[in-house]
This record gives structure tokens, sequence and C-alpha cells, in this order.
């Protein structure tokens, strides 16, 4: 803490009582002493967790007023860099420099945490602990959300070719989304978080997460670029056959464990792996709660890349990732982010 001017008395901004002491991060940021100053450092310490949201705040609207912009990404987009950071990388893929953040209309209705990425009220929620049941009206306003998240997701997958970049693909989802009155949460790729032109040969995966009346929708797919190889196309579509055979065993009174078992079997017998960074969630009014579904029996391999957000396999290989928003019903499950009629003719395998 670092010790204030006499020049006038402030208020601690934990207590209300007169404050000497100013947070060290405020006085670097420059920010008003208004705020940021208090009166013991127990008071400090007690109001830390909170009060250090102010700073992320100021370095989020840093990197959306920013000239310069194109830069790397750290610290899942809360610091950037002009270097590609240091890191023991695996595989040919590497981080390339983004643009700036998109600007959202004031009058769209946006979470909690759209402006830094922390979450405010999701961390401490009951509904991390215990799976809430939907009711009708909340059903009603998912499967808005939903489709109208797989009506983005499919305005992306159709410019999908190579010579576009990564940062296209984001514009797409953002004006798709905004044209709606909408906010989306986030539009990651395989080689996520950059600015990279598709190359052909390549896959990509596509991750749309929309927040609408109170609600959200989330869903993602992988999709050839071009020409791809043999070994992708396996893949691929063998990730495709994983989430649709777990999907197929969704009902009440089926456990957690058996749809990861289901997925890593599959995955198994075509000679692959499942990746465990991350896992399948509950949602709704919170984009992430109970209950946790992991997709993976035991075998993993991954690294994270220093942006704190890509995974990406130990050895290199290619991954791929598909994902639905499911409703578990009394018979059994409705997909509230099927593919619709009108959804681009992007799988082979789904051809007749």
């Amino acid at each position: 803490m670092e010790k204030g001017g006499a020049e006038s008395s402030i208020a601690c901004a934990r207590c209300g009582k007169p404050a000497s002491l100013q947070c060290p991060k405020c006085a670097q940021l420059k920010l008003p002493r208004e705020g940021a100053a208090f009166c013991t450092q127990d008071c400090f310490k007690e109001a830390w967790s909170s009060h250090k949201s102010v700073h992320i705040k100021l370095d989020a609207l840093t990197l959306q007023q920013t000239p310069e912009g194109w830069q790397y990404c750290l610290k899942k987009g809360r610091t950037r860099t002009s270097q590609l950071p240091r890191f023991d990388w695996t595989g040919p893929l590497r981080p390339y420099p983004i643009s700036k953040m998109c600007v959202v209309p004031d009058k769209i209705e946006k979470p909690d945490w759209a402006l830094d990425g922390t979450p405010k009220i999701e961390p401490d929620s009951d509904l991390q602990k215990r799976v809430e049941i939907k009711t009708p009206e909340q059903i009603e306003r998912m499967r808005e959300t939903c489709r109208i998240a797989r009506e983005v997701l499919d305005a992306a997958a159709r410019i999908i070719k190579p010579g576009i970049t990564t940062d296209e693909i984001d514009r797409v989802v953002h004006e798709e989304t905004v044209a709606r009155g909408l906010k989306e949460y986030d539009m990651l790729t395989l080689l996520s978080l950059v600015s990279r032109k598709l190359e052909d040969g390549d896959i990509v995966n596509v991750d749309v997460t929309v927040y609408y009346k109170g609600v959200h929708g989330d869903l993602n797919e992988t999709y050839f670029v071009g020409n791809v190889d043999e070994a992708s196309k396996q893949l691929v579509r063998c990730t495709y056959e994983c989430l649709d055979k777990a999907i197929a065993i969704v009902k009440p009174g089926v456990r957690f464990r058996e749809v990861g078992e289901i997925i890593n079997r599959h995955a198994s017998m075509s000679g692959l792996s499942v990746v465990k960074s991350y896992c399948g969630h509950g949602i709704g009014e919170l984009f992430h709660c109970a209950p946790n579904i992991p997709h993976y029996s035991r075998v993993w391999h991954d690294r994270l890349w220093p942006d704190e957000w890509t995974a990406v396999t130990a050895d290199g290989k290619r991954s791929a990732q598909f994902e639905h928003t499911l409703l578990v019903t009394e018979t059994g499950v409705e997909v509230l982010t099927a593919r619709l009629p009108s959804s681009p003719d992007v799988f082979p395998w789904l051809k007749p």
C-alpha cells in the first residue's frame, strides 16, 4: 500500500472511515483516489477480491481503445503483447496476433462479465452445487436462444474456405449476433484467438454462445477447410459420432459417468484419445453451472497455451470438437441447438 497525501480526507473504499493509504495498482494506473483509498492494510486485504475487478475493467477498456490492435493474446485476453510468447510449442500450429475487441452497442443486454470476462454472480451461486430444474418459461427462453445460436454458427460455417481469416469468421459471428439484438460471448477456433488465414487442408472449430432474454445457448462444430487428408476426416467424423452416441443415451436415470464412458469407448476404438481440459456443463441463466459432465474416462494428453485458454495436444496432433445444448425431458432428450433444414451441408456422412 502507498501512503497518500494529506490534502483532503478521503473515505475508505470498504468501511467509509478516513483513509490515507492507496491501492498501489490504482496508483500505477493513475486512477482517482476515490474508490482506491483504504484506512488500513486489513481493510485493503478484505476488499481485494472485489476491488481488483477495477483493474481488470480498465485493462479491458484499454484493449478496446488501443490504436495498434493486432497483438498476441495472454491471460484469456486480459493482457496482450507485441511479441510471440516464449513457450514450448507442440505441433506446427502457433498463435497469431488478434485484432481489437468488437464493440457491442450499449442498448444490447449484456451478462455481468461481458466487459472483462470475469463472472460476478456465477462463482458463488448455489447452482454450482445443485442442478437446477428449469421452469417451462425458462425452457422456452432457452429454445429461442439456442435456435439463434445455431443460426449464427451456420452463418459462420457458410464462409469457411481457404484464404478466409479467423478474424473474418469472428466478424461474421459478431455481426450476425448483434443484428439480432444479442451479445455473443465467444467465437473460438482450433486456431483459437488468432487472425490467421485458413489454409487448404485445415480443420477449424467454431464455438458460439449467445446470451438472450437472460439465458445462454451454446454449441460448436468442427469444419473442413478445402481438401482435408483422410486422418483429419476420420478424426472429425469420429468426434461427431462420439457426441451423437452420447446424446442417444441421455434420459432421466442415466449416470453422468456413462456419458464419458460412451465417448471414450468410441474414440478408443477408432485409435483416438479424449482431451480432458474442458467438460460438459449445466447452462441456463448462468453460462457454467452444475452439473459437470466429464466426456472422458481416463485417457488424455494436452497442454495449455500462454493465453490460458487454448488447449492443444501434447504430441502436437490435431483435435476436433462438437457441442450441443441439451434439454433432458421425461422420456429422453431434446437437442436445443440441433441442425436446421437450412443448415449448410458440410458433413459428408450426413448426406443421404
